[in-house]
């Protein structure tokens, strides 16, 4: 089976759907994250936060931003971000899961949308909100090399994870940490089905407990 139809059918069986519908009301909000298959290997797409945002300036993250009323639901959030972003129109994104939702450390209730992209995509990055766009290869980030971990940081539970990349093609590097890294692993871990070289806090082949032990510690302190 192409690599592409195989992920998807992967990831699929880790689509929450709307399993979570239950949590309290929480502002909410989704990342799209978005898959792409380059000389036959699984990619993903991110992006560097302008330096103008008044929140995460100059981090590495995936199109997303909050809730807005007129969204339907999480996946047309992320759509209509990653539009806004970067340019990609939600006609050229073929959605395959939703995935657990995580809440940051602003109190968001942040849920990933997996969506697989062309290859040929050129992004137009608004450029009050972006700053750089740029693809990884997604067996990056099971590897131990360029990993780092920091334990007991606040509000974690588990490892707080940190990779460092230098991207090829234009020599420029990034700092992929917290919850972008977070989410990242776990992606990688279901569509390559490879458990990281490193410690990950969770079962990389059943992680659903771990994200809802996780939901619930937080939400019975709010």
């Amino acid at each position: 089976m192409p690599i592409k139809e195989d992920t998807i059918a992967v990831l699929k069986q880790f689509d929450t759907g709307n399993k979570f519908s239950y949590l309290p009301v929480l502002p909410k909000a989704s990342v799209l994250v978005p898959l792409l298959v380059k000389d036959g290997e699984l990619h993903t797409l991110m992006t560097l936060r302008s330096k103008e945002l008044r929140t995460s300036a100059g981090e590495v993250c995936f199109p997303g931003g909050k809730r807005d009323p007129s969204d339907r639901d999480d996946v047309e959030t992320a759509l209509r971000e990653a539009e806004e972003e970067i340019g990609l129109s939600p006609d050229h994104v073929q959605v395959v899961c939703r995935l657990f939702p995580i809440i940051n450390k602003s109190g968001l209730l942040v849920t990933p949308v997996v969506g697989f992209i062309d290859e040929s995509f050129c992004p137009r990055p608004n450029p009050a909100e972006v700053s750089a766009v740029f693809t990884v290869p997604l067996d990056f980030f099971t590897s131990e090399k360029d990993h780092f971990a920091a334990h007991g940081a606040a509000g974690m539970m588990g490892p707080m994870h940190s990779f460092h990349f230098v991207d090829p093609d234009t020599g420029s590097r990034y700092h992929i940490w917290g919850l972008t890294a977070m989410v990242v692993i776990l992606v990688a871990a279901l569509a390559l089905r490879k458990k990281p070289e490193f410690d990950v806090g969770f079962d990389s082949e059943d992680p659903l407990s771990f994200f809802q032990q996780i939901l619930h510690r937080r939400i019975s302190k709010l």
